[in-house]
């Protein structure tokens, strides 16, 4: 992320967007997760890390981002969860080296808007297949290749360009892993974003 975005996503107005709208949307789509072994990809300030146990009831959580900076952010604003959250840096398209994580480990995955970030975008959704257990959900929030094309987007923030996802690829993608999104997903301003619950077969 770009400077921009960073003072964007750290902000109070997008913790507030946060707890008052993405997160309500994923309840209403997947239900909560109590008691849940979960993994946010891309956990930035630690913020939606801290919705995942307070909102959903995760028990805990283990949370990546690539930016020593944010994974900063993170553990301190996360400090009072020391014996819940797990906070490292890493990538989301290599869950193994970032966390150690093994084939079918985790009840729940989040993705708050990480994953049209990774240049191999592919490799981060196969990753969140290979770990989730048989029967869990993978909790998603997206950008779509309709808003990183705006010219918006491409003046002020920082994203790949190249092979991005559509509001259609993304769940097919995901039905490809062995991920059924069902009908559960839902496109937001046109199909500049969409939003799911995608279960493990």
């Amino acid at each position: 992320m770009n400077k921009t975005e960073t003072l964007l996503v750290t902000s109070p107005a997008n913790r507030t967007f946060q707890r008052c709208v993405e997160a309500p949307i994923l309840r209403r789509l997947g239900g909560r997760t109590p008691g849940a072994r979960a993994l946010e990809i891309g956990c930035g300030s630690g913020y939606g890390t801290k919705l995942i146990i307070d909102q959903f009831g995760a028990a805990a959580v283990d949370a990546i981002d690539l930016d020593p900076a944010m994974v900063a952010r993170a553990r301190h604003r996360l400090r009072r969860y020391h014996d819940q959250v797990r906070v490292v840096q890493g990538s989301a398209d290599d869950l193994q080296a970032a966390l150690g994580a093994e084939d079918s480990s985790y009840d729940a995955v989040f993705d708050f808007g990480i994953i049209h970030h990774v240049t191999n975008w592919r490799d981060a959704v196969a990753e969140v297949a290979r770990v989730l257990k048989p029967g869990g959900q993978f909790y998603f929030l997206e950008v779509t290749a309709a808003a990183l094309a705006r010219a918006s987007y491409r003046r002020f923030l920082d994203h790949p360009l190249e092979d991005r996802f559509t509001a259609g690829q993304f769940p097919a993608e995901l039905s490809g892993h062995g991920l059924d999104p069902a009908e559960t997903w839902r496109t937001y301003v046109g199909s500049d974003y969409l939003a799911g619950v995608a279960q493990k077969s």
